[in-house]
């Protein structure tokens, strides 16, 4: 289970202060995966950050009663000076997981043959984001975090590889997608939320969600 419980985060733009959340109080509960939506500029990141722990609110209170993935595309744990090989095997450490199955794992779902053994700080932009995808799905969450902010693949095959993937683990665990898009949504999620003037609205239903973004 993640909680939001009063929670509110603003920041000073130099002219007036942006509000990403206002007092928000939301629970999202381990088996119903979750859509939000919210337009460009609204704080989408921000607020994936915070159900990661990686920013903190201004006040209230967030509680994680599980195991909540850091967001796709997110590289602060990663090493720039290692290779692909080299950060699987210490975050697999890290995580108390088989170091072996951990690098088989994302060598096979990123895709980069050689580059795998390079630095992962001459990757290009979608070279990384394919790596911290694949490291992502490699470790054990309950919650999975993707932010459609992130930079993205464009590379077909890794694409469709982890789409797969993606939609064999809703059976199993759950995820919590922000989005700009209704369509971007609609693959994994039955029920959304919309983040509007700092409040987080929760639907019963995309549809109903869809309706609400879109007025």
């Amino acid at each position: 289970m993640l909680e939001f419980a009063q929670v509110s985060k603003s920041f000073w733009t130099g002219t007036q202060r942006k509000v990403i959340l206002d007092r928000a109080s939301f629970r999202v509960e381990l088996g119903h995966s979750l859509g939000i939506l919210a337009p460009n500029g609204t704080g989408k990141t921000t607020l994936i950050n915070m159900m990661a722990g990686l920013e903190k609110p201004d006040e209230g209170r967030i509680t994680r009663n599980c195991r909540i993935s850091f967001p796709l595309g997110f590289m602060g744990g990663v090493v720039q000076s290692l290779t692909a090989n080299e950060n699987c095997r210490y975050i697999a450490r890290l995580y108390g997981l088989d170091p072996d199955y951990v690098e088989a794992y994302c060598r096979w779902l990123c895709g980069l043959e050689e580059y795998f053994d390079m630095p992962v700080g001459v990757y290009s932009s979608g070279m990384k984001s394919r790596f911290s995808f694949a490291l992502m799905l490699a470790l054990d969450f309950d919650i999975y975090l993707i932010d459609e902010g992130m930079p993205g693949s464009t590379d077909a095959e890794f694409n469709r590889k982890a789409g797969e993937i993606l939609r064999e683990r809703l059976e199993t665990t759950t995820m919590i997608i922000v989005s700009h898009q209704p369509a971007t949504l609609e693959r994994f999620v039955r029920s959304a939320a919309v983040l509007k003037n700092g409040q987080l609205y929760l639907f019963d239903t995309l549809e109903e969600a869809k309706a609400a973004y879109e007025y």
